[in-house]
C-alpha cells in the first residue's frame, strides 16, 4: 500500500476577508477569486465577444455578460470588462446614428466603419488581454468608470 503524503490545505483563518485563487489543478468554486490565467481568459472573451458579435450587429451583450459575472472575482476582468462595455456602448451609438443617417447615404459609411472597427479593435484587445496587458480602446467615452 502506498501512503498519500499530500495534506489538505489549512482552513482559512477566522476573520480573513480575501478569497484565494484555487490551488493548481483544483476547480474554481463559485464566487471564488479567479486565477491569473482565468482572468486573462475571461477578459479576452469579453473583448473577442465584440468582434464575433459584430457579425450579427449586437456587440453589447457578450462583454456585458462576462463583465457582470466576473467583475467581483478579478480586478483585471473588472477593468477590461469596463473597457469592452464602454466600447460596445460607443459602437451601439454609432450603429444608431448610422441607421438614422442611412437615409442620406452617409449612414452606410458610418455603419461600415463601426463594423470594421469593432472587428479590428476587438481582436487587438483580445490579443492584449490574453497576454495580460491593459488595453484601452481609442475614441471611447468611459461611461462606466
Amino acid at each position: 500500500m502506498t501512503e498519500n503524503n499530500q495534506t489538505p490545505p489549512p482552513p482559512p483563518e477566522e476573520g480573513s476577508q480575501g478569497q484565494q485563487p484555487p490551488a493548481q489543478g483544483q476547480p474554481a468554486q463559485p464566487g471564488a477569486a479567479l486565477t491569473e490565467k482565468d482572468s486573462r481568459l475571461y477578459a479576452m472573451l469579453g473583448h473577442l465577444g465584440i468582434a464575433v458579435s459584430a457579425l450579427v450587429g449586437v456587440t453589447i451583450f457578450a462583454p456585458l455578460v462576462i463583465w457582470l459575472i466576473f467583475r467581483e472575482r478579478s480586478a483585471y476582468v473588472d477593468e477590461q470588462g469596463k473597457e469592452a462595455v464602454n466600447f460596445s456602448i460607443m459602437l451601439f451609438i454609432a450603429y444608431v446614428v448610422g441607421w438614422i443617417l442611412a437615409f442620406v447615404l452617409i449612414g452606410f459609411v458610418i455603419l461600415f466603419a463601426a463594423w470594421l472597427l469593432s472587428i479590428i479593435f476587438g481582436i487587438m484587445a483580445a490579443i492584449a488581454a490574453n497576454k495580460g496587458e491593459h488595453y484601452r480602446y481609442p475614441m471611447t467615452i468611459r461611461f462606466i468608470k
